[in-house]
């Protein structure tokens, strides 16, 4: 039976985020593991294909024009350069390029053809092709899965309560009509948001109510923590502690169980451990390479060190995001047990002899 709902409320959602972390952590990883494969971890390349000069008044990004940051901005990449960023994004281990480009939305014309073209570049290198462009139509949806765009990156930032406090220029509504209008076209969804920018724990909450809300719920969901830029309205926000990321990335597995939890932005403040907090917690996503558009990231050669610390691999390209899993326990785990459980799958139950007089039952 599918753990998957759509009626959650904030209280519910509190409930679960505040539970002591032990409990919080084992019930994450347990629908994880129902779901997912718990040792296989996607890593995509994100690229920044036009940086800076942006419309929009986002209090944390700083390629916003009117705000007084270092960034240097550029014109849109070529094709011809942006293959070969995905050709080396290829060989250091990412299954998926995804291109940014610092607009308020699409506009038709020569420059969404040349985007077009880069999406149908890096889609012939059997590569999981991403693109956050800003607003775009239920036309330009078409066009872009057309080309072969395998997902459409949006984020709803934060809750609608907390919205007009990060963003003036852009109404919430407008972002829930581009994941819509990406709906009607064969591209996946991948939105989420960013913590530490100031919000209420209840704000967290009503971010995934709304994304939990979405039906179907987004395939794959970033969670950033802020990273402060000088130059913006958020360049004094504290960073936020490592237990808060493993609380929300341990909330939105529970919450969302069949979705994949990109650990994203902020990692360069996260220690391994806490990192690997997060993979148990649910994360199976990373963004590679030392940048995240324009804010710092762990080296590419760190993470695989990381990962081969960890145990964990890297996710093939065009791999079923959500799958149920068969797990059988460790005849290690119960050394002091006569019989070696089997565990299998969701609605199963794990039972020892009856010496042991311990049983364990998951339900749906």
């Amino acid at each position: 039976m599918s753990e998957v709902r759509h009626d959650w409320i904030k209280e519910d959602i509190l409930a679960i985020y505040n539970r002591p972390l032990m409990e919080l952590l084992y019930d994450a990883a347990t629908i994880h593991r129902r779901h997912h494969d718990p040792n296989t971890v996607q890593v995509s390349t994100l690229l920044s294909i036009k940086t800076g000069g942006c419309p929009e008044d986002c209090g944390y990004c700083p390629q916003a024009a009117r705000y007084h940051t270092e960034i240097e901005g550029n014109d849109l990449m070529t094709v011809s350069h942006v293959k070969a960023q995905a050709l080396r994004a290829k060989a250091s281990g990412s299954s998926r390029v995804c291109m940014g480009a610092a607009w308020r939305n699409v506009k038709d014309g020569p420059e969404f053809d040349q985007v077009l073209e880069m999406v149908r570049t890096i889609n012939k290198l059997d590569m999981e092709v991403c693109c956050t462009l800003g607003m775009l139509t239920e036309n330009q949806a078409k066009r872009l899965a057309e080309a072969g765009l395998y997902a459409y990156n949006h984020n709803l930032d934060t809750s609608e309560d907390y919205y007009k406090d990060v963003i003036s220029t852009r109404a919430f509504q407008d972002r829930l009509d581009t994941i819509d209008n990406v709906r009607k076209s064969n591209v996946t969804v991948c939105s989420g948001g960013i913590i530490g920018m100031g919000e209420k724990l209840e704000d967290r909450a009503g971010m995934l109510v709304a994304l939990a809300s979405l039906n179907p719920q987004p395939e794959s969901v970033p969670i950033n923590a802020l990273v402060a830029v000088e130059g913006t309205p958020m360049e004094n926000m504290d960073p936020i502690p490592i237990w808060d990321m493993i609380r929300m990335v341990a909330t939105t597995r529970i919450v969302m169980p069949e979705t994949q939890v990109r650990l994203s932005a902020g990692r360069t403040q996260m220690s391994r451990e806490g990192q690997a907090m997060c993979f148990f917690a649910g994360a199976n996503s990373i963004f590679a390479g030392d940048k995240l558009l324009t804010t710092p990231n762990p080296d590419v050669n760190e993470d695989m060190e990381m990962f081969k610390l960890l145990g964990l691999n890297p996710q093939k390209p065009f791999t079923k995001i959500s799958q149920p899993k068969t797990v059988e326990a460790s005849e290690s785990q119960f050394t002091s047990l006569d019989e070696k459980p089997k565990w299998s799958g969701p609605g199963h139950k794990i039972e020892r002899n009856e010496d042991a007089k311990q049983k364990v039952k998951l339900t749906d």
